[in-house]
């Protein structure tokens, strides 16, 4: 299950990332800031797997 997190956590950064920069392209502000959210929880996501004991 920890692994299955830090996948997604992994797939929404790039998606974020990728959100971000196509919409940076496209000058689209809202493409940017769904992306910028992306992110930001895919690191929520990512802290949460890194402090949950094992």
């Amino acid at each position: 299950m920890r692994y299955l997190l830090a996948l997604a956590a992994a797939a929404l950064l790039a998606a974020g990332v990728a959100g971000v920069v196509l919409g940076e392209s496209d000058d689209s502000p809202g493409l940017q800031f769904l992306g910028g959210l992306l992110v930001i929880g895919a690191v929520a996501i990512g802290v949460r797997v890194a402090r949950r004991p094992r």
